[in-house]
């Protein structure tokens, strides 16, 4: 049913955001301003047809080769081709014909907008449960985003598992998507509503990070949350007494990180030469390392930095020759922040 309910719903049941019954296919974060800017160069017809519920747009990916899943109209893609430069790229899979449509009728519009002498982006139609259909490349990609896409797919074990074996070895997935406090019923998962609106699919968040490590990615780090809010009231009744949030979660593909964080008395100092966070360079929602200061930090989250695109913007102090135990505050409880355990009684804004 997830395949052809996901074309059926974002092909024909929406003909833009304002169609949408509930805030999980939103983004509620205000933009940086860098963001903004690029925003401003997306066509409108793109931006009109845009179903995020998140902002996947990770640091320091000037010249990087990204895979976007799930890249409907094309606004997260037209976004990040600014961000990569003339000299990175941006594939985009998507099963929509409809949204696919869109995003490669104004291509060379886009192209011309941002003067750049060939395009680099392009669009494939495609399954993501069936990433291995599509002949890409094994350990090409610097960066794979989606944005509220995972959720719609019935395999989502396979998702997880193809990018691991795209992405380079220090690359990373940073998504978007929608999480539960708990199973969603059977009965929910495949009503056609709940489905296309980002609800039924979710996955319950301890089922998440399962499937994460499952796949290769010892380590999920989560970065930003926010509870959902649905204001349909028909809608809202049938999810009755579950609590939905939508988070961006980063993913590296690091061979050796530890199943939790492990502490070997290191640090590092942030330089403050990455674009758009020069002050504090924001790894996760646990880790914001002001510039210029020794920031305590444990031994994945060393590798995090250290063995990716990240390694020239810090000086790192220590070594893994003395183990300390597990790393202090961390643990295993509800990840999400302020706000769990309530819904807000209206939708957020979309921008």
């Amino acid at each position: 049913m997830n395949i052809e309910n996901s074309r059926e719903y974002y092909g024909k049941v929406l003909t833009g955001s304002a169609d949408l019954k509930t805030d999980a296919c939103c983004t509620a974060e205000a933009p940086p301003p860098e963001i903004l800017a690029a925003m401003r160069n997306v066509h409108e017809e793109v931006r009109a047809r845009y179903y995020g519920c998140g902002l996947v747009t990770p640091q320091a990916i000037q010249g990087c080769h990204i895979l976007d899943l799930g890249s409907g109209s094309g606004q997260d893609a037209y976004i990040l081709a600014q961000l990569v430069g003339e000299h990175g790229s941006v594939t985009g899979i998507d099963t929509t014909p409809e949204q696919l449509a869109v995003a490669n009728e104004h291509l060379e519009w886009h192209r011309e907008r941002f003067g750049y002498a060939r395009s680099n982006v392009r669009f494939l139609e495609g399954d993501i449960e069936k990433l291995g259909d599509l002949g890409l490349p094994a350990g090409h990609f610097d960066v794979i985003v989606s944005n509220c896409v995972i959720n719609l797919v019935a395999d989502k074990q396979a998702v997880f598992a193809a990018a691991h074996r795209l992405l380079k070895e220090g690359g990373e997935i940073y998504f978007s998507d929608v999480y539960a406090d708990r199973r969603v019923p059977e009965a929910l998962r495949t009503d056609p509503v709940l489905h296309g609106e980002c609800l039924g699919g979710a996955l319950y968040w301890g089922d998440f990070i399962a499937q994460a490590k499952a796949a290769g990615f010892a380590d999920p780090r989560l970065v930003t949350s926010r509870p959902l809010g649905i204001g349909d009231k028909e809608v809202a009744a049938k999810l009755d007494g579950i609590n939905f949030y939508s988070a961006t979660y980063r993913l590296f593909k690091l061979a050796d990180l530890e199943m939790q964080c492990e502490d070997y008395g290191q640090a590092v100092r942030y330089k403050g030469t990455v674009p758009g966070q020069e002050r504090v360079f924001e790894l996760d929602g646990h880790h914001n390392i002001e510039a210029g200061r020794m920031f305590p930090i444990c031994g994945n989250s060393w590798k995090m930095l250290a063995d990716t695109r990240f390694a020239g913007h810090f000086e790192f102090f220590g070594d893994f020759a003395h183990h300390y135990g597990v790393f202090p505050d961390c643990g295993v409880a509800v990840p999400f922040g302020a706000g769990e355990g309530s819904v807000p009684d209206s939708p957020a804004a979309c921008c």
